[in-house]
């Protein structure tokens, strides 16, 4: 008897060490990090494909399937900018913010987008636009069943927008069996419709859009279903079956399938093709990453011209004309999947690297491999062709610079030291300067000067109570950080946003502070949540607390972090997720509707319901 489908996952919160030390200006090991064995290797064909991947998958498997405990995973299944450059999100010469994003030029995806005509956004399983100008619903499209009412359940939360055209990154839920990323393409220059759909195995791990172009990125894992092992007497009777399973299964489980759906409702499937799938040296044969591309401008959303690599992944980073794909293994270093006899092998960070400049089909460049966990993807930052790369392992912090060389992304230099006995907390790279926080007890601030990639240096410390969680620069030299106040021995206390003075980096200080005890907010965790608006000075956070909720709006100038007010939503549970300024109008989303205040007084202008 074989068991239903369940998809592979296993990803850990990254915990570390005790007390903080002083940062070291050097390197802290003796010798660069090795050459990664991740450079790509050649087949002969899909069979030759085939058993690199039975052989690599088998030795994965435990007694229990991909798990090594019982009632574990049986099955894997693939359906189930300069020192002082301006923010992403806004200039002083636009009209109207986006959402946060990492990098200028390169979208992310979001629950809310605008154009500065108009917002939309993904509510209650629908697409809502909204006229800015005259604050009113112009158009709705119900996303359940939106391709086909008897076939499709749609779930989706984010999306992008290019023109008249929107990409709602979605997940279909009605076949169990085959359930999986659904993208859908959507015309906004009339009632919104739908043009095109795009379905394929696996799991959305995140995409990026430069332009009309998208680049979305899908972790699949093989569709081999184990036997049933709780009757066999010892583990190696149960490994040796699962082994069997994996040895009989074709090339076609791992590749992901695919369905596309044009306008007229002309279908059209395939595969991921032999060809495409790229293997480095050391894979597991557990996973494979594929980056398709669309072009949010045509009729139709095609094959989507996927690329793969036979790797696991957690992070995507993207500067624009690189895209980078990050998996730092915690799954294999804790939890069921490490044996108990023995020490977990010491965590490690594999990155790979394709070209995406223009329209074309991504090109897959190099690989590479440091110590130590990923925070998010601000831990990753492409500067002059070099790659900079932030990791905690074992008892401290290290930043490393990766140059490709070839095939392999290598040491071109690093710099570590950084809190010890601590984790990272925040990271921020803007051109040549990087700045690192790290918490246990105290909140150090590291100024990082990596104008020479072959010699990276710690050159300031701000040690302060708390810490931030997210940074981003506020021109002059300045720089904002989200986080929470904490007692000197470390016990968190509320929110605090901090102003920093980064002029000097030998001497980075904190200008001004702003604190609201007992509450959080979203944007310490999800920078999507974060708005500053520099032609106003205006911050936005969304707050959560005992007595606060809503939206606090402070107003960031010159040397100070002064409260303009809060903004909150009618009905309960109001949440508010996200903000963005078109003119002076300040609108605010919640679960419950969008609201438009101005954005000067805070004076409510529109209420527009949604839920």
């Amino acid at each position: 008897m074989k068991r239903a489908a369940a998809m592979l996952s296993a990803i850990g919160l990254l915990l570390s060490g005790c007390t903080a030390g002083k940062p070291n200006p050097a390197a802290t090991s003796s010798a660069p990090l090795p050459e990664a064995a991740l450079k790509l290797v050649a087949y002969d064909s899909c069979e030759d494909l085939a058993g690199r991947l039975r052989k690599a998958t088998a030795e994965a498997v435990g007694p229990w399937g991909f798990g090594n405990y019982p009632g574990g995973i049986r099955t894997l299944n693939g359906g189930g900018a300069v020192p002082e450059a301006k923010a992403a999100q806004g200039t002083d010469d636009a009209a109207f913010s986006g959402t946060n994003n990492h990098e200028a030029g390169v979208d992310e995806p979001d629950e809310i987008k605008t154009d500065g005509k108009r917002i939309v956004t993904l509510s209650h399983g629908r697409l809502v636009v909204v006229d800015a100008a005259s604050r009113q619903i112009s158009g709705t499209l119900a996303l359940d069943g939106a391709s086909d009412p008897s076939k499709q359940a749609i779930g989706a939360d984010r999306l992008l927008l290019v023109g008249d055209r929107a990409l709602i990154l979605g997940f279909d839920y009605s076949d169990p069996e085959r359930g999986g990323p659904l993208l859908t393409l959507v015309d906004l220059s009339g009632p919104p419709k739908v043009v095109s759909t795009f379905r394929i195995d696996g799991a959305l791990l995140d995409a990026r859009q430069v332009g009309g172009v998208a680049r979305v990125v899908i972790r699949s894992a093989p569709r081999i279903e184990f036997p049933q092992t709780d009757g066999l007497k010892t583990d190696e009777d149960r490994i040796a079956a699962n082994r069997s399973a994996v040895n009989a299964a074709p090339v076609e489980d791992w590749l992901p399938r695919w369905t596309s759906v044009d306008a007229a409702g002309q279908k059209t499937s395939g595969r991921v093709d032999c060809g495409a799938v790229q293997l480095p040296e050391t894979y597991s044969g557990t996973s494979l990453l594929t980056v398709l591309t669309f072009d949010l401008n045509a009729s139709a959303l095609g094959t989507g011209a996927p690329v793969a690599v036979a790797a696991d992944g957690g992070v995507v980073y993207s500067n624009g004309p690189s895209l980078y794909i990050a998996n730092d293994k915690r799954w294999r270093t804790s939890g069921p999947l490490v044996k108990r006899s023995g020490p977990a092998p010491d965590p490690r960070t594999q990155i790979f690297k394709f070209v995406i400049a223009g329209s074309g089909k991504p090109s897959y460049q190099a690989a590479g491999e440091v110590p130590g966990w990923l925070l998010n993807q601000y831990s990753l930052s492409e500067w002059d062709g070099r790659l900079r790369v932030a990791t905690t392992a074992n008892d401290a912090s290290t930043v490393y610079v990766l140059e490709q060389r070839g095939g392999t992304l290598a040491e071109a230099g690093h710099v570590g030291g950084l809190g010890r006995g601590e984790r990272i907390y925040s990271v921020r790279f803007i051109g040549t300067v990087g700045y690192v926080v790290t918490f246990k007890q105290t909140d150090p601030l590291y100024t990082l000067d990596l104008a020479n990639p072959a010699a990276p240096r710690t050159v300031g410390e701000l040690k302060i109570t708390g810490y931030s969680a997210y940074l981003h620069p506020a021109g002059d030299g300045r720089l904002i950080g989200v986080g929470q106040e904490a007692s000197s021995q470390g016990r968190v206390q509320g929110l605090q946003v901090s102003l920093f003075d980064v002029h000097d980096l030998t001497a980075p200080a904190r200008l001004a502070q702003y604190q609201v005890p007992q509450t959080g907010s979203a944007a310490e965790f999800d920078p999507h949540a974060f708005l500053y608006w520099p032609a106003s000075g205006a911050l936005v956070l969304p707050v959560m607390g005992r007595e606060n909720s809503g939206a606090l709006v402070l107003s960031v100038h010159d040397n100070q972090v002064t409260k303009t007010g809060s903004i909150e939503h009618p009905g309960r549970y109001a949440n508010i997720t996200r903000s963005l300024v078109i003119g002076g109008t300040l609108w605010t989303l919640s679960p419950q509707g969008l609201q438009a205040n101005d954005l000067s007084t805070l004076g409510r202008q529109a209420w527009v319901q949604l839920a």
